[in-house]
């Protein structure tokens, strides 16, 4: 039979999830931009795609579908790469619960997760600068 964990043990282990559940609230914080920063591009793509020509004026205000479509492609990586960070973030956070129930060291496994919740979280972050970087070139962007 299993010997269920001390509350100490438990709160050791409440206590070192704290961490990974800021990230985790960081990270889906930051799920909300990107998806709203992407419905504004979608919305844009289809403003520009409604005038087929009969109107130059309006045409040059917006910009080209192409940068639009390579902004929606980088907000796209970044929001799968966010999404892959909070599932690795989960998955950290049941591993240390369940490695703690069984009484297992789950020190590395953490730090290893961890680590790579944020290499994944970064990436995410360098795919979102980059379409910011094409936002801000655009003279004609109003997002």
């Amino acid at each position: 039979m299993l010997e269920t964990p001390s509350v100490t043990q438990l709160s050791q282990v409440i206590n070192h999830a704290i961490a990974p559940a800021f990230i985790l609230g960081a990270v889906s914080g930051f799920i909300s931009v990107l998806v709203t920063r992407l419905n504004r591009i979608i919305d844009r793509c289809r403003a520009v795609a409604s005038h087929n020509g009969t109107e130059p004026v309006i045409e040059r205000l917006h910009p080209d579908m192409s940068a639009l479509n390579r902004r929606a492609a980088l907000i796209n990586h970044a929001l799968f790469w966010a999404v892959a960070s909070a599932l690795v973030t989960i998955l950290l956070m049941i591993l240390a619960f369940v490695d703690a129930f069984f009484g297992l060291p789950h020190e590395r496994g953490v730090a290893l997760l961890f680590t790579v919740a944020l290499i994944l979280f970064g990436v995410s972050l360098v795919s979102f600068a980059r379409e910011i970087r094409i936002a801000i070139r655009d003279p004609n962007n109003y997002d």
